[in-house]
């Protein structure tokens, strides 16, 4: 069972819990109440009846105060569990590129991007910069002649960037960038998580 599912689990668990104990107590309460009003007149037992309804709906609606902010308490904390998972999701994410940067199909990759970049120049002049970890990679590679080939003075963890100055255009195709964007735009799938996916 995954944290998120122990998670929906227990906020499930407690739920149930708190309206059951609360049913009980309005229960318990109401035939506290009863039995009192059999010993008064038939005067006394309106009033009581009317003082029933007014603590009734007085615990009810501290009963749903109750149950909002436990509410509001578990949501907080599934959101925080949710930081954490995305937070260590996107760490392994970072070390599993970091070992990829070490194989040839990196090297691959990295021509392609040069390739990608040539042909959006075309015949215009343009600076393609690597991250500071594959300078020994740039005598390697192929480069088109009308290319700067430049080691960048901070690291962008791997992937090229190219400028075409006289066209006004970057290509970032850093890992940096695109870590970063996907790690921006991403969102668990609550339905899924809370099993939404089978019950609609």
């Amino acid at each position: 069972m995954t944290t998120e599912e122990k998670l929906q689990h227990f906020l499930g668990f407690c739920m149930e819990d708190a309206r059951t104990r609360s049913a009980k107590m309005l229960d318990e309460y109401t035939a506290a109440l009863e039995e009192t009003f059999a010993e008064h007149q038939k005067d006394a037992k309106a009033r009581a009846r009317q003082q029933v309804a007014m603590e009734r709906e007085q615990m009810e609606r501290e009963i749903n105060k109750r149950l909002s902010l436990e509410q509001i308490g578990m949501k907080r904390e599934f959101g925080k569990k949710q930081d954490e998972l995305k937070e260590k999701l996107f760490a392994e994410l970072k070390e599993r590129l970091l070992e990829f940067m070490k194989t040839t199909e990196y090297g691959r990759l990295l021509e392609k991007q040069v390739q990608e970049a040539t042909e959006l120049a075309g015949k215009e002049f343009m600076t393609i910069y690597l991250t500071p970890e594959d300078e020994e990679k740039a005598r390697s590679l192929k480069f088109p002649a009308s290319a700067d080939i430049r080691i960048s003075e901070y690291s962008f963890m791997g992937g090229i960037r190219a400028v075409i100055p006289s066209r006004h255009i970057l290509i970032d195709n850093s890992f940096e960038s695109k870590l970063e964007e996907e790690k921006r735009d991403f969102r668990f799938d609550i339905r899924e998580m809370m099993g939404g996916g089978e019950n609609g």
